[in-house]
């Protein structure tokens, strides 16, 4: 098409022009694919003319949606509506079920009288035994199921029939009464982001006449990042495309992180294969340098081509020992290093395979308090050490949450997605002040907790509560006292004044790799143990290879990978060999 930019490869230009139908591309890490996914976004639109559907571009991280919007506004800016491709949906997949057949349909169902809501766990309806889900282990009795871990029930669909199950340690248990407990919370109208995904198939199988009104709205859907494509997904995607919905898939199996789910990336590996489909790849790396790439390659067993030349800087794929003492010195010596070499401190990361390391190296695994105090600690840590305000805000607005004596259904999950329900924007901006306000809402992290913090804090929540009533008719529930009680917490300090000081120079980010998948960054460390550095040499077969191998792909410069030392000499050579160079044992 003429108005598509010339600097577009041919791979680009490719797909962008490709055939209105189904299409399949596999893309690189790298590869420009939110370029080329907007690009083809509005191509479509401008060729289906007058046509009044909606042409769809559905992700899984608001991120990546944000990163979309962006170029969208980039791409069609100072055209006119028309010109642009008016219709455009860019939504995250969730948002996208809950706003065309979860929230307008899916109540008849799920036999409620009400419009569905999201539930986050801390509702006090689900204490209630009858909404308790029971998990069986391989050895061992049953278990309830914390209702605060509600979001790791896993739903699975094989042939449209559903299996439920529960995510702990990184392994799923069956759940023995799952379809009992779903349907009892369906009748009251709550589900949770998979039991919300498990809801919208059954709705569309349920009632046919919203399946074939919501293909006549969105004839053209392209999905992005298809590998995370879970078992309910892919059951979706099938209803839309037999009922003439053209759906397009784009991303890289080598990056499919979410196996529990059932995305593994077979999905995407396989549309090709349907009847009509036209397949495409990008396969031209515009992220990483030569060095880094090379390395990725090595693991991936693929051959995509760099667009970056060698820098003048310090680069590359680099592997350095350490021992779990040292950790500290070793994120040290990687902020160094990176600083030394013109790279961003803010533009980079460590990352780690569990959340309760990346917790530990951040600083943030507070385990002062109990109950609910022990979440208000939490939320004073992660503002004071990491400046994490929007992490800071969920866990406090849950504990608040919880001290409520009968908080609207729903409510919490709104809040938390206030962008979309204008109506509790007063509310959350009341909570947002006192997350911030380390002076007269939630209490600095350097006093000392037992004696100065816990006092505060039970005042500062009690007018906090009181305005909650006051100003939204949200009563508190009794004995908030006890509540907040100062068990468990120390006659010292949350984060002593070397914490805080240390925290207010910029200091690389610690986070998980599943957080920062989709992210370009300067420099990344990943702080491995021997299983996941020994995963990444086997390849991307498994998906704890495949996380190694999204830990590489995110750098753009420079990638360490932290080896455990007593390690080093098994692991060295097969390292070396697909391409990662020796740093050495970290010193500081």
């Amino acid at each position: 098409m003429s108005d598509v930019s010339s600097s577009m490869s041919a791979e680009q230009h490719a797909i962008v022009e490709a055939a209105l139908g189904p299409l399949s591309v596999l893309a690189c890490a790298g590869s420009g694919k939110t370029r080329t996914a907007v690009h083809r976004l509005v191509s479509i639109r401008k060729r289906i003319g007058e046509h009044r559907g909606y042409v769809a571009l559905l992700s899984f991280s608001n991120i990546a949606v944000k990163t979309f919007n962006t170029s969208y506004a980039e791409l069609t800016k100072g055209m006119s509506s028309v010109a642009a491709g008016h219709r455009i949906c860019i939504e995250t997949f969730d948002s996208f079920l809950t706003s065309n057949i979860l929230r307008p349909h899916a109540y008849r169902t799920m036999g409620c009288s009400r419009t569905p809501y999201l539930i986050t766990g801390s509702e006090t309806f689900l204490q209630n035994k009858e909404f308790k889900f029971w998990a069986v282990p391989a050895s061992g009795e049953a278990f309830p199921i914390p209702s605060d871990d509600i979001e790791n029930v896993v739903v699975r669909l094989d042939q449209g029939a559903a299996t439920f199950h529960y995510r702990l340690n990184k392994s799923l248990l069956r759940i023995n009464n799952g379809p009992a407990v779903v349907k009892r919370l369906g009748a009251v109208g709550a589900y949770t982001h998979g039991l919300g995904q498990y809801w919208a198939y059954r709705t569309l199988v349920d009632q046919p006449a919203i399946l074939r009104a919501l293909t006549r709205r969105y004839p053209h859907i392209v999905i992005d990042e298809a590998q995370d494509v879970v078992s309910v997904h892919q059951a979706l995607l099938e209803l839309l495309a037999t009922a003439g919905v053209q759906v397009t898939l784009v991303g890289d199996p080598c990056q499919a992180i979410y196996e529990f789910a059932g995305a593994d990336g077979s999905y995407l590996r396989e549309h090709a294969a349907r009847p009509g489909v036209a397949s495409h790849a990008l396969t031209k790396n515009y992220r990483s340098v030569p060095l880094v790439l090379a390395a990725a390659n090595a693991l991936s067993k693929r051959t995509d081509i760099a667009h970056r030349a060698h820098p003048d800087n310090d680069h590359g794929a680099f592997f350095v020992g350490y021992r779990e003492a040292e950790l500290d010195q070793l994120v040290d010596t990687f902020q160094i290093s990176l600083v030394s070499a013109g790279l961003r401190t803010d533009n980079s990361a460590v990352v780690c395979r569990a959340r309760n390391l990346a917790n530990q190296l951040a600083g943030v695994d507070v385990t002062a308090g109990q109950g609910i105090v022990k979440g208000l600690a939490s939320a004073a840590v992660l503002r004071d050490r990491r400046g994490d305000y929007h992490a800071a805000f969920r866990r406090l607005a849950a504990c608040v949450f919880a001290l409520l004596a009968d908080p609207p259904q729903g409510l919490l999950a709104q809040i938390a997605q206030s962008a979309r329900y204008p109506e509790v924007r007063p509310l959350t901006r009341e909570i947002w002040a006192f997350t911030r306000d380390a002076a007269n809402g939630l209490p600095a992290s350097t006093l000392v907790a037992d004696t100065v913090w816990q006092p505060a804090l039970l005042t500062r929540v009690k007018d906090l509560l009181a305005r909650l009533d006051a100003k939204f008719g949200l009563a508190s529930a009794p004995n908030i006292g006890n509540k907040l009680s100062k068990r468990a917490l120390p006659n010292a300090p949350l984060l002593i004044s070397a914490d805080l000081a240390a925290a207010q120079v910029t200091r690389v980010r610690v986070d998980t790799v599943h957080q920062v998948k989709g992210e370009s960054l300067d420099a990344v460390l990943y702080v491995a143990k021997k299983a996941h550095v020994q995963a990444m040499i086997d390849g991307v077969d498994t998906e704890l290879g495949r996380i190694g191998y999204v830990a590489v792909t995110r750098a753009k410069d420079l990638f360490w990978l932290g080896v455990p030392a007593s390690a080093l000499v098994e692991l060295r050579g097969p390292l070396i060999a697909l391409g990662f160079k020796d740093r050495g044992v970290s010193r500081n």
